[in-house]
């Protein structure tokens, strides 16, 4: 008789089953649990491996498509990675140039609005209700001089500690485009050799996995272009009903913060906050500012989550989620990538649920032999 149909003539017994089951289950769970811990404290370990690794996958996402194309019809693949990195990067480059060279050219102006800002400033202090005398603004100004040349040693470090990150965020982004363009050349050959390597049976699980986890991976960078877009239109937008100088370069650095999370998104807005404050004033500066949270808001409690939830088959909730706890464990480079990481583990999740459907589906009624059938019960 199977364990499904099997009556309990003793409530102890039951009970001691009951116990069983779970504390097997618990250890499972623990083993499982404790592998996961491992696994986490290994990647922290190499941080500085990983990163590059799947940096240089997500850039590999997005010159794919066109590196496709090139070998299609021809191309070698050196050859066809070579051109999809190299116009990339021009494409790049081309665009901070522009922005580059908007924001030299209206920075003469921004710079007399903010001597004549300044002066209003001054000349508002020194009346009523403040009463500020000259002499005392200057003192004021001397005392907070004072106090930075009193904190040049800790600024001073502060400095060389953003040097060494700035240096060390140019190393990882080099070796991530050089990742990159391996992967991009030498991509389509992974699957073949990995299935050399463990066998057909656990080949083509890894096959079907590796394709599912590539296909995620193109969905979010196209969702996070999105988001940015939306998120860079609309903030222009409002600069350019409020007249604020530079708008579509600002938009721009809006649009690229946008793949950077947290920080990027609060660089591009303050920055452009603090034109707008120089050269439009400071109700223009307020009403900007209420446009930029509200937007941001919108974009990161909204339409982020509603658009990744949709593309990478995961529930809003738990992109949040995976967003609060990548930014707490590796800060903006975790905020990141723990959408595309949830969204691989759930690929993985799903694709282990679909093979134990199939291994566990009950067999058809015609399929079923005398044998197999429960013993009748009295």
């Amino acid at each position: 008789m199977s364990a499904g149909n099997r009556r309990w003539t003793d409530r102890g017994e039951a009970i001691g089953h009951g116990l069983t089951w779970t504390a097997r289950w618990s250890t499972r769970v623990a083993l499982v649990a404790l592998g996961v811990v491992l696994l986490g404290l290994l990647i922290g370990r190499l941080w500085v491996v990983v990163m590059p690794v799947l940096l240089g996958l997500l850039i590999t996402t997005v010159l794919w498509p066109p590196a496709r194309w090139l070998r299609a019809r021809g191309t070698p693949p050196a050859l066809a990675a070579s051109i999809v990195l190299l116009a990339g990067l021009a494409v790049l480059g081309g665009f901070l140039a522009l922005i580059t060279v908007s924001i030299a050219s209206g920075v003469p102006d921004i710079a007399s609005s903010a001597s004549r800002a300044i002066g209003q400033a001054r000349d508002w202090l020194s009346g009523p209700p403040i009463n500020l005398a000259d002499s005392k603004f200057d003192q004021l100004l001397q005392q907070g001089t004072d106090q930075l040349q009193s904190s040049v040693g800790s600024i001073a470090n502060g400095l060389i500690t953003g040097v060494g990150t700035v240096t060390s965020g140019v190393v990882t982004g080099v070796l991530a485009l050089l990742l990159a363009f391996l992967f991009v050349k030498d991509g389509p050959r992974f699957t073949p050799w990995l299935r050399g390597v463990v066998g057909d049976r656990a080949g083509g699980h890894l096959t079907v996995v590796l394709e599912r986890v590539w296909s995620t991976l193109g969905d979010f960078i196209r969702t996070q272009a999105i988001v940015s877009f939306v998120d860079a239109v609309l903030i222009g937008l409002g600069m350019v009903v409020l007249g604020v100088p530079l708008a579509i370069p600002l938009a721009a650095l809006t649009f690229l913060g946008g793949f950077i999370p947290i920080v990027g998104a609060f660089v591009a807005g303050a920055l452009a906050v603090l034109v707008a404050l120089v050269s439009n004033g400071v109700t223009a500066a307020v009403v900007l500012l209420v446009i930029v949270v509200v937007v941001q808001q919108l974009e990161g409690n909204v339409l982020q989550p509603i658009l990744q939830s949709r593309s990478l088959r995961l529930h809003a909730a738990v992109v949040l989620l995976a967003v609060t706890a990548g930014s707490s464990l590796y800060g903006i480079a975790g905020a990141f990538l723990a959408v595309p990481v949830a969204a691989t583990a759930a690929v993985v999740l799903r694709y282990l649920s679909e093979v134990i459907d199939q291994r566990s589906a009950e067999p058809e009624p015609e399929e079923v032999t005398p044998a197999e059938l429960p013993e009748p019960q009295p």
